[in-house]
């Protein structure tokens, strides 16, 4: 027989802590769907920009990556369970999934796009994150909004002039 766990109580309520999780789980999905684009990218790009490109898309996919449990263990530390599947990920994700192999520069384009949502994503979460005074998931996203911005502006630049 299992003892019971003692309930949670790290000083937000429950319907705070739901809504947190709720918006973290958005954000975990937008996260995979930008990590697979960018592996597949990485994968698949051709073209003058070969190398530049295919060592910039495995940067930007490993540090996806990495994200990915700093997000669940943070829902999961809120005491809910992450999303996981294909299909959960897919009714969260606001970010469009990518058929057939874009040229090099369109590649570009739609990781741009990309970023862009999911910093979206994560600054929607703030309301609920200060509603409910969660420090700690504050520093989370503000720590995904700088490296989303910054890799749109990164990758925005390859498309100028």
């Amino acid at each position: 027989m299992k003892p019971n766990a003692p309930a949670l109580d790290i000083g937000i309520p429950e319907e705070q802590r739901q809504a947190i999780a709720d918006g973290l789980a958005r954000l975990l999905a937008d996260t995979y769907s930008l990590y697979l684009k960018t592996h597949a990218f990485h994968w698949n790009v051709e073209g003058p920009m070969f190398n530049t490109l295919h060592e910039m898309f495995m940067v930007q996919y490993t540090e996806l990556w990495n994200a990915l449990d700093l997000i669940a263990e943070r829902i999961r530390a809120l005491g809910f369970y992450s999303p996981g599947t294909y299909a959960e990920f897919g009714k969260l994700s606001s970010v469009a999934e990518t058929e057939g192999v874009p040229p090099a520069l369109e590649m570009v384009s739609l990781l741009v796009a990309g970023h862009e949502a999911v910093a979206r994503t994560a600054r929607g979460v703030f309301a609920a994150v200060e509603t409910g005074g969660d420090e700690a998931t504050a520093d989370l996203l503000t720590q995904r909004l700088s490296v989303h911005e910054k890799t749109a502006w990164m990758l925005r630049s390859l498309l100028r002039g």
